[in-house]
């Protein structure tokens, strides 16, 4: 890496830490911590849902899957999209306005305890563990995407590049919360963005125009070119099932839990969709135009000289060593070095903006669904703050060692964790805005046959039936809670004029 890209970076890593500081000193008591007061306009709630959802998934796991396996990867992209979309229109409105009638839930747990007005907190631990569980997974993910970036970029060994990520972004999350979380947020959401469309762009020019790189895609492999051929049912389903996963994310669900008001909500689905749409478009575009350009001997000189590894795939093609670096190689080889330390420090926010708030929704399951709501009920609103910060160091820790073997993919760790939550919360999330019959017994049984699915399904069932396990764990969680619900007790007056009550706002 040159000077310039080195300054580049350094400067942007300061800026990151700078508003950690700043939101350090804006953040008092444990809602401030954990949802900011419920104080975000749409522009910063939308980017910072977009931002903390995709993470170095958008930049390095799905250009990686594109590059490696053609356009038949992008069905994932569109699964998200319609997942996302579905997520803002009929969950954001609603939960926003229930979490603060249900005695102003401030974390997916919370909610629940509230809304069943589950007095044994068996809800509420069971929902946090299962956050615990998922979110080291996701964080890991992000670890791994981070010390790639180090590695590539520094030329460090893979463990160093993995502690130095985790110490940076470690350290702003820890000060301030989800202020620091938000604001960060918003700010890597723009420069993701921007990274997004002018790095495929560039890449297209470089090689002659879009013709030229359809052409030499299909020289390559004519079946890239098809999102369909040699492409199963089931796989289509599995990428497409990808959407089912929003609605029981607790990182983006909180976003919504945090806007100022529901009526920000079609402004803040406008402006995050358009974000994720383009931003999925350049993805797929920089992972396609990638294949062209490496395999052309002609660009080997200019690869090697930034330290890119080169290897023979297949048919004697020139591939690279490991598929999701391909947006790190763009960014190196094609910019300016001061561009390139933009771009560079985009994708470290893709990474960061992911990781902060996946360890920031688990330090406040430890904080308030374990500390506060059963180990010390009287704790104080500054003592909780600090048992926040430090379960971030803690989770942290947990997920760097889990990111400790360098054949660690991105996707893999990350499409566990999106299961876990999509299938264990999603139908819970759901049926607890829409439905009132929803009983405390039909959640619970619902989020731990969820969970449990997605843990069998991945350990037994996908090496012999390639079904992406959040399928499976979606149906049985909705189906569980409904039948379990149906046989169980009614819910009690109280609950249904409190969901009433919600509608009616």
């Amino acid at each position: 890496m040159g000077t310039a890209t080195l300054i580049t970076f350094i400067v942007y890593l300061i800026g990151m830490l700078v508003i950690g500081l700043a939101a350090y000193r804006l953040t008092s008591n444990l809602s401030d911590y954990v949802l900011g007061g419920r104080r975000l306009g749409p522009g910063v709630a939308a980017l910072s849902a977009g931002a903390s959802d995709m993470s170095g998934w958008l930049l390095l796991g799905l250009p990686g899957a594109i590059y490696g396996g053609g356009l038949s990867a992008a069905w994932i992209g569109v699964g998200l999209a319609i997942g996302a979309y579905l997520n803002w229109q009929f969950v954001a409105r609603r939960l926003r306005v229930y979490t603060e009638v249900a005695n102003d839930s401030i974390t997916v747990p919370d909610f629940f305890e509230n809304r069943f007005r589950d007095n044994s907190h068996i809800l509420r631990v069971i929902s946090a563990l299962v956050i615990l569980l998922f979110f080291t997974f996701y964080t890991s993910s992000g670890m791994v995407a981070g010390a790639k970036l180090f590695e590539a970029s520094f030329g460090l060994g893979y463990q160093q590049a993995l502690w130095i990520g985790a110490i940076v972004i470690i350290s702003y999350t820890f000060l301030g919360g989800f202020l620091a979380v938000s604001w960060t947020d918003f700010v890597q959401g723009i420069l993701m963005f921007l990274a997004l469309i002018a790095v495929p762009i560039v890449a297209i020019n470089e090689l002659g125009g879009w013709g030229q790189v359809m052409q030499s895609v299909g020289d390559i492999d004519p079946t890239r070119l098809d999102m369909v051929e040699g492409v199963g049912l089931l796989a289509i389903i599995s990428s497409m099932a990808w959407g089912l996963g929003y609605f029981g994310q607790p990182h983006i669900l909180t976003r919504f839990m945090a806007l100022r008001s529901a009526n920000d909500v079609p402004k803040a689905r406008f402006i995050g969709i358009t974000w994720m749409i383009l931003g999925l478009y350049g993805a797929i575009f920089t992972g396609f135009v990638g294949l062209a350009y490496v395999a052309d001997a002609g660009n080997t000189a200019a690869l090697t000289e930034f330290g890119v590894k080169v290897v023979q795939g297949e048919g004697g093609i020139q591939m690279l060593d490991d598929p999701e670096k391909i947006f790190i190689a763009f960014s190196q080889v094609l910019f300016h070095p001061i561009i390139a330390g933009i771009l560079l420090a985009a994708i470290l926010s893709a990474i960061m903006s992911t990781i902060d708030s996946q360890l920031l929704v688990s330090s406040s399951a430890v904080a308030e669904d374990f500390y506060k709501a059963i180990l010390r009920k009287n704790a104080t609103e500054r003592e909780l703050v600090w048992v926040g910060r430090f379960s971030v160091g803690a989770i942290a820790l947990i997920a760097v060692l889990l990111a400790y073997n360098p054949e660690s993919s991105v996707l893999g760790l990350v499409s566990y964790a999106w299961a876990g939550f999509g299938g264990a919360f999603g139908p819970i999330v759901i049926l607890s805005l829409f439905w009132k019959g929803l009983t405390r017994n039909g959640a619970l049984f619902g989020i731990i046959v969820g969970a449990a699915t997605v843990v069998i399904w991945k350990v037994y069932v996908t090496p012999v039936f390639a079904l992406y396990e959040i399928v499976p764990a979606f149906i049985l969680c909705g189906l569980v809670a409904i039948v379990v619900s149906l046989i169980d007790k009614e819910p009690s007056e109280e609950i249904k004029q409190e969901f009433d009550a919600a509608k009616a706002k």
